[in-house]
């Protein structure tokens, strides 16, 4: 898979990032929202849970493997990590995705894995990689 676009958007943001003060990166509109960092927090959970599906999945048929983005960024409390040690996570992780992406072998892509909390949601591993990419860049646009 090309893994260009990813590349791309990483070094794109780090120098975005740059731009986004302190202030911006914690503020929450309501409690219930989340802050920017929050949501580089939330985009590092869902490298590291796709980071494991985009392994599983070359070796183990339809592995369920779930992510509870709430529980997650709650338990991980992003709000009071410091801005740059995020960044700096957000980028090692996605660089990871990038080198583990460019290794699966082709006849790997068609496997599945099963991404749902409660009935059987199965998606081929070419999917799950194009809609991490779609993901993020959802994210991305809302900082």
């Amino acid at each position: 898979m090309n893994c260009q676009i990813l590349k791309n958007s990483i070094d794109a943001e780090l120098q975005r990032f740059r731009t986004i003060s302190e202030e911006e990166w914690t503020y929450k509109a309501t409690p219930e929202k989340w802050s920017k960092k929050e949501i580089i927090g939330h985009l590092c959970d869902s490298a590291f849970t796709n980071i494991r599906r985009f392994v599983v999945t070359q070796y183990k048929e339809n592995e369920n493997i779930v992510y509870d983005q709430n529980a997650w960024v709650k338990a991980q409390n992003y709000q009071n990590v410091p801005t740059a040690e995020l960044i700096n996570l957000w980028k090692a992780l996605n660089d990871q995705v990038v080198h583990i992406v460019e290794n699966i072998p082709d006849e790997a892509l068609q496997r599945t894995c099963d991404t749902s909390k409660t009935e059987p949601q199965v998606f081929t591993l070419e999917f799950i990689i194009k809609d991490y990419v779609e993901h993020l860049q959802h994210h991305l646009e809302s900082i």
